[in-house]
């Protein structure tokens, strides 16, 4: 009888450990598809706006602005845009939805479970919420504000607030400073640990080396360049030194390299667009 007992007790035990391995496989495969479909979504978004941000340094835009919106201008007039942008929107959901994942379970690799990581990774989900319902506003029909007029909205509601100018400085400090650990990170090929490249050639692998490091150190540029601004606005008590992505790529233009700088930026940003089209398809989730 207790043989029997144990028997029954280990075929429960078997059966538990089956169901909880396919229950987890089910989980990893909808974590991986949710991943490639934001990262593919990603490259989207800024192929456009590197392209956009391009035809900003020679003066022919077409009245788009090199942000978010003026991508989604940019899609609805192509063939099938309104599909396009839907796509773009759920795409945005995914990437939310993965980043989600890891704030609540960690990321892939040995390092992915710990603390920083996850606030890391709950921020990002923040930062592509917000997105994907943009995208969703304009899909809908609801227009939508550009980047520039969102962001000096933003600031000065925060600015109103107690130790408004505190809050917006270190807002600022802590964008600039994700921006230069961005380039340093793309620079110092970081991207590489969440990459399965074992199967590429070598001149595979220098190709993604090279979007991952152009592409980062762009759009680290980007990002640091835009915290300062927003520094300078808390500092001086004005929205309207706040600048959003367009803006932000304008400002590059005023430097001594004219719109070069800015080309190369834009290049860049195009480059990361092709590298996260490249992390969906070798990204490890």
């Amino acid at each position: 009888m207790n043989a029997m007992r144990v028997g029954g007790a280990r075929t429960a035990a078997r059966s538990a450990s089956r169901s909880a391995s396919r229950s987890a496989s089910r989980g990893g495969a909808v974590r991986e598809v949710t991943a490639r479909c934001g990262l593919v979504a990603r490259g989207v978004l800024y192929v456009l706006i590197g392209m956009l941000a391009v035809r900003v340094a020679f003066g022919d835009s077409g009245g788009k602005e090199a942000d978010r919106q003026g991508a989604l201008q940019e899609l609805a007039g192509k063939p099938f845009g309104a599909v396009l942008i839907w796509a773009v929107a759920i795409g945005l959901v995914c990437m939310t939805l993965w980043r989600l994942s890891e704030a609540a379970f960690g990321a892939a690799g040995p390092d992915g479970d710990k603390p920083l990581k996850r606030l890391a990774s709950a921020g990002r989900a923040a930062f592509y919420a917000v997105a994907a319902f943009s995208v969703f506003t304009f899909a809908a029909g609801g227009g939508g504000r550009s980047g520039d007029e969102e962001s000096r909205d933003a600031t000065a509601k925060a600015l109103e607030l107690p130790a408004g100018q505190w809050l917006v400085g270190a807002a600022g400090v802590g964008i600039a400073v994700a921006g230069v650990v961005i380039a340093v990170q793309a620079a110092r090929c970081k991207f590489r640990k969440h990459l399965a490249l074992g199967g590429l050639s070598a001149r595979w692998r220098r190709a993604v080396d090279f979007l991952g490091v152009t592409g980062g150190l762009a759009r680290g540029a980007v990002f640091a360049t835009a915290g300062g601004f927003l520094v300078f606005a808390a500092v001086r008590y004005d929205p309207a030194q706040a600048k959003g992505m367009d803006d932000t790529l304008r400002s590059f233009t005023l430097t001594a390299a004219g719109p070069w700088l800015l080309v190369a930026v834009a290049a860049g940003l195009v480059l990361f667009g092709v590298f996260s089209w490249a992390a969906a398809r070798w990204r490890e989730v």
